[in-house]
């Protein structure tokens, strides 16, 4: 996300009448707070918040429903690499099983209005396209370990002490 203007945290405490106004003129209708002691946050109206929530719940139950049929599912899996350039190192099958995993997550993520969910999910596929993307690294990870037995295998939790 992308906010035009960015504010200190102190700014919106000391001049709070001022922020406002700054914040209803702003042409993104946000501004980020910058907190030199924490995370920065974001200022926006509960309606814009409001909106952008229903915004991302709508977009991902559309992606997730077009996913169920076999026609538009094809159009979807045509232009996910215009948007995950590296879904192209997938098999067909896998990056069919990203885009599902991927609407998924992202339609249950949006109903709960949090969309950390779906970070995890993109980046897993994306380091499994770079696995298939290197045809050493494939291999390596591929390749039948030897029959040997190395003995049993110590609990780290007995290790760490």
């Amino acid at each position: 996300m992308s906010i035009a203007e960015e504010i200190p945290f102190s700014r919106l405490i000391q001049h709070s009448r001022d922020t406002i106004a700054r914040l209803e003129s702003s042409q993104g209708r946000q501004l980020r707070l910058v907190r030199r002691d924490g995370e920065d946050l974001v200022l926006e109206s509960a309606k814009r918040a409001e909106a952008d929530e229903q915004a991302a719940v709508t977009t991902a139950r559309l992606i997730s429903e077009m996913l169920r049929d076999e026609e538009t599912a094809a159009l979807v899996l045509k232009v996910l690499p215009a948007v995950f350039p590296w879904i192209r190192f997938l098999p067909d099958a896998a990056a069919q099983e990203f885009a599902v995993e991927f609407a998924e997550t992202a339609r249950a993520a949006a109903e709960m209005g949090n969309m950390a969910p779906v970070v995890p999910v993109i980046e897993a596929w994306r380091a499994t396209a770079e696995i298939y993307a290197d045809p050493d690294l494939y291999k390596a990870l591929t390749v039948p370990l030897d029959a040997a037995d190395y003995g049993p295998v110590s609990d780290p939790e007995a290790c760490a002490g």
